[in-house]
């Protein structure tokens, strides 16, 4: 039996793919045995995943324990490393866990596989790294120049696991998606902080005046994506992931407005973000020539079944969302 870990697996995208595994979605994975190492922060949730299930092993850990990592690694076929600090608003109210958990934890992850002489790895990491561009897209050899401290230190990790492919020779490639959406994700995020707020009659606060554009791409085409990187991607490569749908801040917030049977008066304009990149655009071509992709979701489709799914789901998102900590 094949074995794979996940790391941050009990996350809004880790869990996907989890899930995705475990219902045999992945023709190459069939049957494999899922291990999920995930500290549970605020961004990762048990309930994100199988209570039991024979093929599931969950471990509650943190990423940067090198012995817990000697310990689990071995028997392991492949390992997808999905755990990030991610939120980029608490990254500008302290860099210094982004940092710890994104670099620090990479790197003893990439030591742990190298001792343990794990095949097969991919880092899962963001098109924030390359900043904002006005026009065009990024293609994967575009210059790093990320404009935030969670966007630095994705680069800063995505870089660290380049090193480790040319000065080792681990098989590993790296995926940088677009903005993800789709159920279980956290509420602090744009699409569930606002679908949420207006189930519950609440204001929205969108930044500026909402012409940030952000590439939009469902979870479920995501993983799909990095599921083929995994089978079929090169050592030491970059793959963009995109979901081909520029949509402005503004105009996310009139679909959902729509969406939920609300008007404009539950829109609260607030100061922008410190640095707020512009415009994100990624091109994917490479991943779709050499491995076959093309994302399956319709925007307008996912977006609906997002609204839907947190309106039937309340108990997943309450808690977490009153609950800062949580």
């Amino acid at each position: 039996m094949k074995k794979i870990l996940i790391t941050g697996g009990a996350g809004f995208i880790g869990s996907h793919y989890v899930r995705t595994l475990l219902n045999d979605g992945y023709d190459d994975w069939k049957g494999a045995h899922v291990t999920v190492l995930d500290k549970l922060t605020y961004a990762g949730n048990r309930d994100n995943l199988p209570g039991a299930h024979p093929r599931l092993t969950f471990v509650q850990g943190d990423i940067c324990d090198f012995e817990l990592l000697l310990e689990m690694l071995p028997g392991h076929d492949a390992v997808v490393h999905f755990a990030a600090e991610s939120h980029v608003d608490r990254s500008l109210e302290s860099a210094e866990e982004f940092v710890h958990t994104n670099v620090t934890g990479t790197q003893r992850l990439l030591d742990a596989v190298l001792a343990t002489r794990v095949k097969r790895v991919v880092h899962v990491s963001t098109d924030e790294v390359y900043g904002s561009i006005d026009e065009g897209s990024w293609t994967e050899e575009w210059p790093l120049a990320p404009n935030s401290p969670y966007s630095a230190s994705k680069a800063a990790s995505d870089l660290l696991a380049r090193s480790y492919w040319r000065t080792h020779g681990l098989d590993l490639s790296i995926t940088r998606c677009s903005n993800n959406y789709g159920p279980y994700q956290h509420p602090e995020k744009l699409i569930p902080l606002f679908v949420t707020n207006l189930l519950e009659g609440e204001q929205v606060p969108l930044y500026g005046d909402g012409s940030n554009i952000r590439e939009w791409l469902h979870v479920d085409d995501h993983c799909r994506a990095i599921d083929l990187v995994l089978d079929k991607g090169r050592a030491g490569e970059i793959y963009n992931i995109g979901g081909g749908n520029e949509q402005t801040n503004r105009a996310i917030t009139e679909r959902l407005i729509a969406l939920t049977g609300q008007d404009w008066s539950k829109v609260r304009h607030v100061p922008d973000r410190k640095a707020h990149d512009l415009r994100y655009s990624l091109d994917e071509s490479k991943i779709r020539e050499e491995l076959g992709y093309a994302p399956l979701m319709t925007f307008e489709q996912g977006l609906a079944d997002t609204v839907a799914w947190y309106h039937d789901n309340p108990g997943w998102w309450k808690g977490t969302k009153h609950n800062k900590q949580g």
